[in-house]
């Protein structure tokens, strides 16, 4: 296995068909695979939810992470979940959904919905695993959205603070 400029592994044929069969009941958990595998009809298992080809070493390190942004590793569940539906649910008042309604479009414009899933599929595995976070730090918590979604435990509503505090407007 080698790693690139940007610090990714970089797995060839060899490397991945080593890593399935010393622990075949965990998925590889890398974003990179060496130019020239094939993984097309060879890793159809669920352990490998969007598992992506290569990305060349020469591209900038701006595009290298807007492509990673792209694909987020988490299990099919978590990718088709309606989250703004999964988030409205979690409200219990009028006043809850006007608040979560004013965070998902801005959300939404910065184009980090799945972002949201991606927080949705962490927590929940953190909380399967018994593995303990803090109660939340800076600007994050004035977002009441991630708050329902267990990523902190600050009620921005209860405390009165304005989610502009974390996610400033676009201009």
């Amino acid at each position: 296995m080698r790693t690139d400029k940007l610090g990714q592994n970089i797995l060839s044929e060899v490397d991945i068909i080593d890593l399935i069969m010393r622990n075949p009941e965990r998925s590889v958990k890398t974003t990179l695979v060496e130019p020239g595998v094939n993984t097309d009809n060879k890793l159809e298992l669920d352990d490998f939810p969007n598992f992506i080809n290569y990305v060349e070493q020469n591209i900038s390190l701006a595009e290298f992470d807007r492509l990673n942004q792209e694909s987020w590793l988490m299990p099919h569940e978590f990718q088709d979940l309606d989250i703004v539906q999964h988030i409205l649910d979690l409200c219990k008042t009028d006043a809850e959904l006007q608040r979560v309604g004013e965070e998902l479009l801005l959300f939404q414009e910065r184009d980090m919905l799945t972002l949201l899933k991606y927080l949705t599929y962490l927590v929940e595995t953190m909380r399967e695993h018994g593995i303990v976070w803090g109660v939340g730090r800076g600007s994050s918590v004035a977002s009441y959205t991630l708050y329902l979604l267990g990523v902190h435990k600050i009620n921005s509503m209860y405390y009165g603070l304005d989610i502009s505090e974390f996610l400033k407007p676009l201009k």
